[in-house]
């Protein structure tokens, strides 16, 4: 949690992000985030000066134990003075004991945010799925809170201006903006209408342009004319010279076939799972994983 101090900008974290959204779609299946077509609403999770603090945190994380369908999940929640924003008992269930931070008995409509990562990892902990490492997994959490509806609480808990800052999660605003993009883009939702925090949006706006750049890279027929040309100077080096494999900077790459024409590999743009297609012109691909319908031109 940035508290007063400095706060990281910029998408440091990409490529774990990317593989985090891979992984909930190989471990939850497309049919599984389907259900998850419907944001935690504002409501839901708002957080009055005048509720008293333990019944109020009881009612949110009910809250989102109800939206991440955990039924015979139950938390106990308690603060305590903590460097972090909170934390977790993951144990055998069906009672997780979560503490957090006592700057929340003050910012209290904030307590949404902090139980939204929290309760994401008793989802993952009953789901299997963790990455190696204390820091891919905490970005898994945030992304798979972000990309299951509940994680714009996250990024309208940042605030910064010349005197304060708050930041909460283990990814960047921007990679915040990024995930609920993504999300946005799959279900058709304006997350930004519930952004109370102005640095929240802006975030946002620049997560966006970062997802939609990622539906305009070669071989998609959305790409841009400078794209394009690299892609057709690529394409013609790995004829001529029966190459290929993976170029720094480049999404594609690729594949020489002995037995059949060459194949060009890319990153799916909904749940970043790697496409494998022939280099014949025109191409409608389909993405096994997260069924996406893609117009390339190979």
């Amino acid at each position: 949690m940035a508290n007063g101090g400095p706060v990281q900008h910029g998408f440091p974290h990409l490529e774990t992000v990317r593989a985090s959204i891979t992984a909930l779609y190989r471990r939850l299946s497309y049919d599984t985030i389907q259900t998850f077509s419907a944001s935690v609403a504002p409501a839901d999770v708002a957080f009055a000066d005048t509720d008293d603090l333990y019944l109020g945190a009881q009612r949110v994380a009910r809250e989102l134990v109800r939206h991440y369908r955990l039924p015979d999940a139950r938390m106990i929640v308690g603060f305590r003075e903590m460097h972090h924003a909170a934390n977790v008992e993951l144990a055998a269930g069906p009672e997780y004991f979560v503490e957090l931070n006592d700057r929340f008995r003050t910012h209290r409509r904030d307590i949404g945010a902090a139980l939204a990562h929290e309760v994401m990892h008793v989802y993952l902990h009953r789901l299997g799925l963790s990455f190696p490492g204390t820091r891919d997994n905490e970005i898994l959490t945030d992304t798979a809170t972000t990309y299951l509806g509940a994680g714009w609480l996250l990024l309208d808990a940042y605030r910064e201006d010349s005197a304060s800052s708050q930041k909460l999660g283990y990814l960047t605003p921007e990679e915040f903006g990024y995930v609920l993009a993504k999300r946005a883009l799959v279900f058709s939702e304006d997350p930004s209408v519930w952004f109370t925090s102005p640095q929240a949006y802006t975030a946002y706006v620049k997560g966006l342009a970062e997802a939609r750049h990622d539906e305009e890279q070669p071989p998609l027929t959305a790409a841009g004319w400078a794209g394009r040309r690299r892609y057709a100077r690529d394409r013609r080096h790995a004829q001529d010279h029966h190459a290929g494999g993976d170029r720094p900077g480049v999404p594609y790459a690729f594949t020489p076939d002995g037995r059949g024409p060459l194949r060009v590999s890319f990153p799916c743009p909904t749940c970043q799972q790697r496409i494998r297609v022939p280099v014949r012109g025109r191409v409608r691909a389909r993405c096994g994983l997260c069924r996406t319908v893609l117009e390339c031109d190979t």
